[in-house]
């Protein structure tokens, strides 16, 4: 039996998570959105007023399916597009409109079938970087490197009945904001200005950008990916 220790940041106690709650704009979609990390779980629960909990469980794997988006053959740009299948971006006509449509229909994976989807967490910063990108202001290797900035951390997403039922609580562990908001403003701020100092950096000549993917009609298989 395959088990993992999962911890889910929030300002409640969440002894049974409900499947169906929560908001539908997250980085996948609907689900119930877990870490690993029990201090960024901690980072996570905390607000700038209110202390939280970070929610202890333990999940057995076996039986079900997992999408690991940080593996092959998934990419980058895998990511982004579950991420604008979902998450609300705001985009100014031309360049990145036609780059969301040309994303979703080139490298959307199929993603709603599976029990367990991992992937990067797509915070504030996260989210300016796939921004940045879209804009054809950074390149995709700036974006893949942005990635591990801060270290943000890796998400485990429950998405299915199955999932949910597999998970068990073992306790709600209290977080006291005011050590855990500083810790979780640090990481963010140090991510961001990690991602100004990429940015500084001269672009390699055979960098590619946004623009080059949809000049050249880059496909889900691209060797180059």
């Amino acid at each position: 039996m395959y088990r993992i220790t999962l911890f889910h940041g929030s300002t409640k106690i969440i002894e049974k998570p409900v499947f169906g709650d929560g908001n539908p704009k997250n980085d996948y979609g609907l689900g119930f959105y877990c870490t690993e990390n029990q201090e960024l779980a901690m980072e996570w629960a905390s607000t700038e007023r209110n202390n939280g909990f970070a929610n202890h469980y333990e999940l057995n794997f076996d039986g079900l399916s997992v999408l690991y988006l940080n593996k092959n053959p998934y990419h980058i740009l895998n990511w982004l597009a579950i991420l604008l299948k979902n998450r609300t971006f705001v985009l100014t006509q031309g360049l990145p409109t036609d780059a969301r449509d040309y994303l979703l229909i080139n490298f959307l994976p199929e993603y709603e079938n599976y029990d367990i989807i991992t992937g990067y967490r797509a915070d504030d910063s996260y989210f300016s970087f796939a921004n940045a990108f879209l804009n054809n202001t950074i390149s995709l290797e700036q974006l893949r490197q942005a990635m591990y900035l801060g270290k943000l951390g890796e998400q485990i997403v429950l998405k299915s009945k199955k999932a949910f039922n597999s998970l068990n609580y073992i306790e709600s562990i209290p977080v006291d904001t005011s050590k855990y908001y500083p810790k979780r403003q640090a990481r963010d701020r140090k991510a961001r200005e990690d991602f100004q100092n990429v940015k500084l950096l001269p672009a390699m000549t055979d960098a590619v950008f946004m623009i080059d993917i949809l000049r050249q009609k880059w496909t889900n298989d691209d060797t180059r990916l």
